[in-house]
């Protein structure tokens, strides 16, 4: 069903649009966060300069203030950045993965369609050396050694055939699950962040409401 949906025509109309937004938002969370990184390098030395000079309490808790809101735009925009790579790599995965699954199916039909082939023409070539067993006309015997020469090589060439089919599926396997492992892998990590990015989260917000008080 979702092969179905995701074969439609317009998906691949699409495509040319949805990577250019992509390479836009990459471009726009590293010019913010290049820009928060600046803040915090800014605001950090007005806080030094400015704790040292014993200044008013209200212009320190102001430049405070600013260098709280510059941290949090560069963890923001940072974490943004990083997840926002680790979706598109989730998203290729998927991808390879369905494809090597698609790969898979067509190997396995494949496979099956050469033994039936095979085991069709092993069954006429038994089937021949029944009926002509029992002649032993010189003429019709070279007739039936060239026959069955024949159909030997056609045996030989399928078996061949067969093995190199089947050489090719224990490949696109091998590569499935690998991809599938890589894949539950970055499923994994993708967890640990969004877990860590929910912490982080929670103690800016903590911190922005001792600040509010």
């Amino acid at each position: 069903r979702w092969q179905k949906i995701f074969m439609f025509p317009l998906w691949s109309k699409m495509a040319v649009f949805w990577n250019k937004m992509f390479l836009t938002i990459i471009v726009l969370l590293i010019v913010l966060f290049l820009d928060a990184i600046r803040e915090v390098r800014k605001y950090s030395s007005v806080h030094v300069n400015e704790k040292a000079a014993n200044v008013n309490s209200s212009a320190f808790d102001h430049i405070q203030m600013k260098l709280f809101r510059s941290q949090r735009n560069l963890y923001l925009s940072g974490f943004s950045l990083f997840l926002w790579l680790v979706l598109r790599r989730t998203v290729t995965l998927l991808t390879q993965l369905a494809k090597e699954m698609a790969s898979h199916a067509a190997l396995e039909t494949q496979v099956n369609d050469a033994t039936e082939a095979a085991k069709k023409y092993m069954a006429e070539n038994e089937r021949l050396q029944e009926a002509l067993s029992g002649k032993g006309n010189g003429k019709k015997k070279e007739s039936t050694d060239a026959t069955q020469e024949k159909l030997k090589e056609e045996v030989e060439r399928l078996k061949a055939e067969l093995q190199k089919t089947s050489n090719a599926f224990h490949k696109a396997k091998t590569e499935v699950a690998a991809v599938r492992k890589q894949s539950e892998g970055l499923r994994r990590e993708y967890d640990h962040l969004m877990k860590e990015f929910e912490q982080l989260q929670q103690s800016l917000n903590k911190a922005e409401d001792k600040k509010d008080l």
